[in-house]
Formats: C-alpha cells, sequence, structure tokens
C-alpha cells in the first residue's frame, strides 16, 4: 500500500483499493468518461493520476449518495 500511495499513477486496481470502491463501477466511470487515464504505451495500460482521480471519485461518490443520478453528475463534471 505504501508503493501505491507513492505512486504519481495508479492503476484501477490499486484505485478500488485507495478508495474502496468496486472494480465494475470504476470500469463503468472509465467508459462514461468521468475518469481521465492516460494510455500506457507498453500492454496498452491505462494509468489514472492518483491524487486527482481519488478525489475525483470520491467527489462522485458523495453525489450518489445525495442522489444524484448519472446524468446529473456528468452535468457537474462538466462533461456536457
Amino acid at each position: 500500500m505504501e508503493n501505491i500511495l507513492a505512486s504519481e499513477y495508479v492503476s484501477i486496481g490499486e484505485l478500488v483499493r485507495i478508495t474502496n470502491s468496486r472494480y465494475s463501477t470504476l470500469k463503468h466511470y472509465t467508459e462514461e468518461g468521468m475518469l481521465p487515464f492516460e494510455q500506457a504505451e507498453e500492454n496498452l495500460t491505462r494509468r489514472y493520476k492518483r491524487e486527482e482521480t481519488a478525489a475525483r471519485i470520491l467527489w462522485i461518490k458523495e453525489m450518489k449518495e445525495n442522489g444524484l443520478s448519472i446524468p446529473q453528475i456528468k452535468e457537474a463534471l462538466g462533461m456536457n
């Protein structure tokens, strides 16, 4: 876990661990364009900026807890 928290970029699996989220949920958010990522050239692995993405996931969780739908969350994220 220390290595993950020291990294600038993390994988979706590592995001699952640090945000206590489900893999399928984060994959869905990625497919919806809600979680920006960079594609590593080797293995075509998606890499996420750890701090920015973890904060965004927590914000999305908070909006979901407040009853917002995915389209409403996307609008709040400025994704119109």
